[in-house]
């Protein structure tokens, strides 16, 4: 699979809830961190969407233990099915041989960098960016965001690696950058990431469920303006609003 433009992907846990994002979805982003028989779900899968499958570490806020963690995810880019797989970027700097593993599955590699802290300064963010590049097909920064500028800056990185011919997404995350899910794809953002209403699971803080993030994104493109976007947002995340007001 090659991301061409934006796409949009269901997280989920559970392969069998795969019917409910196939209308709304480009792609299944598959949790096996948090999956009960990971490998056993990929053998049953008879879905229409591709996945890209993710095996988060505790260190990169998921719930897989370090020891058979990259084996389970190498047995996952066995599925003809998976065709990305997310490595961390401080596994791809560590374990580059890895990486050509993965290539020899014929899947597509996104290197991803999170931060659930704070937002690095621009000039850092813009590295991180470069260096995912290097590794992989597509560079995934996700940072915390406390302020307006914080969402600014991940947008600005976005747009400023599109222009540079990255395959790039960013996320702002928190209540506060709840909008950069619905907007980064204005400033090329390849990837968008949403839960289905029916998995509880927290994959990450802010996240907008499927359904609605798709709606945003749409209203976006079909009116050319975000005005409505940040209404919407604020009535469903009251808390957004108070602490852009006291800023």
């Amino acid at each position: 699979m090659t991301v061409d433009g934006f796409a949009l992907a269901a997280t989920t846990n559970d392969l069998t809830r795969e019917p409910k994002a196939r209308d709304t979805a480009d792609i299944i982003e598959f949790r096996m961190d948090s999956a009960e028989d990971p490998i056993e779900q990929l053998a049953d899968y008879d879905g229409d969407l591709p996945i890209l499958a993710t095996n988060r570490s505790r260190w990169f806020g998921g719930h897989a233990a370090d020891r058979g963690r990259l084996d389970q995810l190498m047995a996952a880019a066995e599925f003809d099915v998976v065709e990305m797989v997310d490595v961390e970027l401080e596994t791809a700097r560590g374990m580059q041989w890895v990486l050509e593993e993965f290539r020899e599955q014929d899947v597509e590699l996104v290197i991803s960098f999170h931060e659930f802290d704070e937002t690095p300064d621009q000039e850092t963010l813009d590295a991180i960016i470069e260096e995912c590049a290097r590794y992989g097909d597509i560079a995934k920064v996700a940072t915390y965001a406390a302020d307006r500028e914080d969402c600014l800056r991940i947008l600005t990185a976005i747009d400023t690696a599109t222009q540079n011919g990255i395959r790039a997404a960013g996320i702002a995350m928190g209540e506060l950058g709840s909008h950069t899910r619905v907007i980064g794809p204005l400033y090329g953002s390849a990837l968008g990431y949403a839960p289905l209403e029916s998995d509880k699971s927290e994959y990450a803080p802010g996240q907008l469920p499927l359904h609605r993030l798709d709606s945003l994104v749409e209203m976006i493109k079909e009116s050319g303006t975000d005005s409505r976007i940040f209404d919407q947002l604020d009535e469903e995340y009251p808390s957004r609003q108070e602490v852009t007001q006291t800023e």
